[in-house]
């Protein structure tokens, strides 16, 4: 049944937001009419279709009311009483409850008229009800977060994967009185801990970060290199999330004062397994546990899938085809360094090589290769495992990083004699990867006659296919970001994160930035006169070998990354 806008006549709320000049006369008799027809609200409707402003309506209806308007940002979820509600009537009714005291219950309302809301969450919670007047934008906002909160600390995690998920310590030695797993298979705490673990891997997330505070709790993940944060579990929570997650790498969930370092295995079906590298610290508010996710399917992707160009590629093609000499690696943590030398490795693993790695831990499982992992506190050094592996007949070696003058000399020895070595160090580039070494102590005559190549490289993000948009930079802004006449001539297109649904604030995935150098006569001669690393440097531009910079900019030129991320990685 309609009405005609002539035959109402406004009152109450919609006449006062005439009065207040938030609308015009005529649209708020559309409105009064229309929201009647709808059943709701007069303000809902009004914030719905943007026909007045929510926090000026607030205002119009607290002076309406005699009430004050309570601005909700100040209120986080985890805040809130946790389950006292059900959702239907919080959805019905835009109604959230902020707060308890005693018997009564205070809910948050953006409609002051809205009496029924009150009286059947009172009915349903057996509770006083006093209702407080908010912006009904932010209401919403903050309802959505409140259930989702609620979802991902405890709630219908009705997720049929997890029912075929199962998770396993990477220790296969069951130390006496562990802890097993199934003694908490029922608990709810179990589901929660497997869907965050699976939403990381399904997000692509390389990281998870499980932070206590004092008197919040959060879960982040960092995917594509940035954190960002996806969960505030109930802060009450924070021991029995650590436990569970120590039962799962088989560590000590007694000892909460010194870290510990662990492994767990989560097989998600019969050919599907993920490794997760665990470690826990201590913090004053309780344990801060990060775990790194091994996908061994990384290592499977192919050398095409990093992002080395062409010549770049054929050169370190060329260097794994070598019998003999030492591959370096190099780069800060987590720039992609471990699926560099897994990526070489697979290619090199076949059955007519022997081929060994010592690592700190091994982070991806290869069939087909003797993996070590160090251990200083038996004894089992760099070092150690080297000396061990030449006493092995192998053909290719790896060292998890070179760290000191023992190490640097028995790897560069065992380049020299007949083996393919391939290692990483912490530099920032090619020519300071060779000083390094002078300054560790090495001969630079040994340096020249071992080292073949050295890869310095950087991970950035992938601009997004599906929303990056073009822009237009001037000229001499262009130059100074390091770009060339010739470059600007040719002309390119610049390209700018835009953000949509597919992808994380306009980027997807990640793109290995390189710095590859071949060892020349010119350069080896420059080592054995221990030149400095911006000689060196230069010396290998003139050659043509990129640097990071420029690699970075040619990402840009070809639309795979924007600027502004090409100056997040590799500018100074």
């Amino acid at each position: 049944m309609s009405t005609n806008k002539s035959n109402v006549t406004l009152t109450g709320l919609a006449r006062r937001f005439v009065d207040d000049s938030l609308l015009e006369e005529a649209t708020a008799k559309d409105a009064f009419i229309q929201a009647s027809n709808n059943k709701i609200p007069l303000i809902t409707y009004l914030a719905q279709n943007n026909l007045a402003d929510s926090r000026g309506m607030a205002f119009s209806a607290a002076m309406e009311f005699g009430v004050s308007v309570l601005d909700l940002s100040v209120f986080m979820p985890e805040m809130m009483p946790e389950k006292i509600v059900d959702e239907k009537l919080i959805r019905k009714h835009n109604a959230l409850p902020l707060f308890k005291r005693g018997n009564r219950l205070f809910i948050a309302v953006s409609d002051p008229t809205n009496i029924q809301a009150l009286d059947e969450i009172k009915f349903n919670t057996g509770l006083s009800t006093d209702a407080i007047l908010v912006d009904d934008a932010r209401l919403r906002e903050a309802i959505d977060k409140y259930l989702e909160s609620q979802e991902t600390t405890m709630g219908n995690l009705d997720d049929d994967e997890l029912d075929g998920v199962e998770t396993e310590s990477g220790d296969t030695d069951d130390e006496p009185g562990a802890v097993s797993t199934s003694d908490v298979d029922d608990a709810p705490i179990v589901k929660y801990v497997n869907k965050m673990l699976l939403d990381a891997i399904r997000g692509g997330a390389s990281d998870v970060h499980f932070e206590p505070y004092e008197k919040t709790y959060r879960v982040r993940y960092r995917t594509d290199g940035i954190l960002k944060e996806m969960s505030r579990p109930s802060i009450k929570l924070a021991p029995k999330i650590a436990a569970r997650i120590k039962i799962m790498a088989q560590l000590d969930i007694s000892e909460r004062r010194v870290p510990q370092d662990g492994r767990i295995k989560m097989k998600l079906s019969k050919t599907k397994a993920i490794d997760f590298r665990v470690n826990t610290l201590p913090t004053l508010w309780g344990e801060k546990i990060v775990l790194r996710i091994l996908d061994p399917s990384q290592a499977k992707l192919g050398i095409d899938a990093l992002g080395y160009e062409e010549v770049q590629k054929k050169l370190f093609m060329d260097a794994l085809d070598q019998p003999q000499g030492m591959i370096l690696v190099t780069g800060p943590t987590g720039s992609g360094k471990t699926v560099s030398l897994y990526t070489g490795l697979n290619i090199l693993n076949t059955p007519e090589r022997n081929i060994s790695t010592a690592e700190d831990p091994a982070e991806i499982n290869l069939e087909g290769v003797n993996q070590v992992n160090v251990n200083n506190r038996v004894g089992l050094g760099f070092a150690e495992a080297l000396r061990a592996f030449l006493r092995q007949d192998p053909d290719i070696i790896m060292v998890g990083e070179i760290r000191d003058l023992e190490t640097a000399n028995i790897a560069i020895k065992a380049a020299q004699t007949g083996h393919l070595v391939l290692s990483t160090l912490h530099t920032n580039s090619a020519a300071e990867t060779l000083t390094r070494m002078m300054n560790m102590g090495v001969p630079s005559f040994n340096i020249a006659t071992s080292v073949s190549l050295i890869i310095a490289q950087r991970l950035g993000r992938r601009l997004c296919n599906g929303c990056k948009q073009a822009g237009d930079v001037p000229k001499d802004v262009l130059l100074e970001e390091g770009f060339t006449e010739a470059q600007i001539e040719t002309g390119f297109t610049l390209y700018h994160p835009k953000g949509c649904d597919k992808c994380n604030m306009g980027y997807k995935g990640r793109v290995g930035i390189y710095e590859v150098v071949k060892i020349t006569e010119q350069l080896a001669s420059m080592i054995m006169e221990e030149a400095s690393s911006i000689k060196i440097a230069k010396q290998a531009q003139a050659e043509g070998f990129r640097n990071l910079r420029q690699s970075a900019l040619e990402k840009v030129m070809q639309g795979v990354t924007s600027l502004e991320e090409a100056n997040r990685v590799t500018k100074d």
